[in-house]
């Protein structure tokens, strides 16, 4: 008589504890016919740059199409590496191609964080509300997250050094520039007081950067990265996904040396490197828009529309 079949092995607990993902619900609506979504921040697709990326991918193979094909460094193609450190340096930023990781996203810059420095269990701050799909990430980390209390302007600093004094987060995770979902921005003086709780209590600072390049009025505020206190416990991370097109899935991290090597072996066990065929070519493509057209790169991209640059979800469900 044989035995009875058994079922295989339990998932394990942290991909059994974590929900659906309402990010991958959002986008799925944006899939119906005539269905018109602003819940996620999604680029005006008629707008995209479609000749001038043709002519960038052109381009690439024309150089050197057995590169572009091959496999590559983890940190990313030289040229692309230096475009990105080059701007933040021209936005006030220093920056070497050697402090940048160029990554499949910036959502798997944020998920290499998340590997690279957070323990089950160890607590991690967020703006209240904040962005869905990094509770999904800090979730599957097995991280305690807790909401640091808000205002019209974003994350209060007194606030802030308490919650950090009486809960010892690892992180503090946090959209300064046009918050994901409120739209605001952080002014620059609660920056520095942010920047200076980090340094006296030991926080790490992960900065999410994907509206920054959107603004279409007033001076650039400076990113948290840049203030004193927090150079040596910031990790910034940026998209070109609201710049040049979603579908590259292209972003960026730049981190301290050590912090940066720790997420480059984790990226390596992860998919080994992002895309090679999209990384020059979008080096040449952003190249290309610093020359011939009126759109500086990296900013205010013919991809996008006017107008509050991030997406409105109803606060109640923006935290657990």
């Amino acid at each position: 008589m044989l035995a009875a079949a058994q079922p295989p092995p339990a998932f394990a607990a942290r991909a059994a504890s974590v929900g659906g993902s309402p990010v991958r619900e959002i986008l799925a609506v944006t899939q119906r016919p005539g269905a018109i979504s602003f819940a996620g921040g999604l680029p005006a697709p008629e707008l995209f740059d479609t000749e001038g990326l043709r002519t960038a991918y052109d381009a690439a193979f024309a150089h050197s199409a057995g590169r572009a094909l091959q496999y590559s460094t983890t940190e990313g193609v030289p040229e692309l590496r230096e475009a990105i450190a080059a701007r933040l340096t021209a936005r006030g930023l220093p920056t070497t191609a050697d402090e940048v990781v160029v990554t499949t996203g910036s959502q798997q810059a944020l998920g290499l964080l998340a590997t690279t420095l957070i323990e089950p269990g160890d607590t991690v701050l967020v703006e209240n509300p904040t962005y869905l799909a990094a509770l999904q990430c800090f979730g599957l980390a097995g991280a305690r997250v807790i909401p640091v209390p808000c205002d019209e302007n974003g994350i209060l600093p007194d606030a802030l050094a308490e919650l950090v004094a009486r809960e010892r987060p690892k992180l503090l995770y946090t959209v300064p520039t046009f918050q994901n979902p409120t739209g605001r921005t952080l002014p620059g003086a609660r920056r520095a007081a942010v920047a200076r709780t980090a340094e006296r209590l030991g926080l790490w600072l992960v900065e999410d950067d994907p509206y920054g390049e959107l603004r279409y009025e007033g001076p650039d505020v400076a990113w948290l990265a840049a203030h004193p206190g927090a150079e040596d416990r910031t990790a910034l991370l940026g998209s070109f996904s609201k710049v040049m097109a979603p579908g590259l899935r292209l972003g960026w991290l730049r981190a301290p040396a050590a912090l940066l090597r720790a997420a480059v072996v984790v990226k390596q066990a992860a998919d080994l490197h992002t895309s090679t065929v999209d990384q020059p070519a979008t080096a040449l493509g952003r190249r290309g828009l610093g020359g011939a057209c009126p759109h500086p790169p990296f900013h205010r991209s013919p991809g996008l529309r006017p107008g509050p640059p991030a997406p409105s979800l109803p606060r109640p469900h923006a935290l657990p």
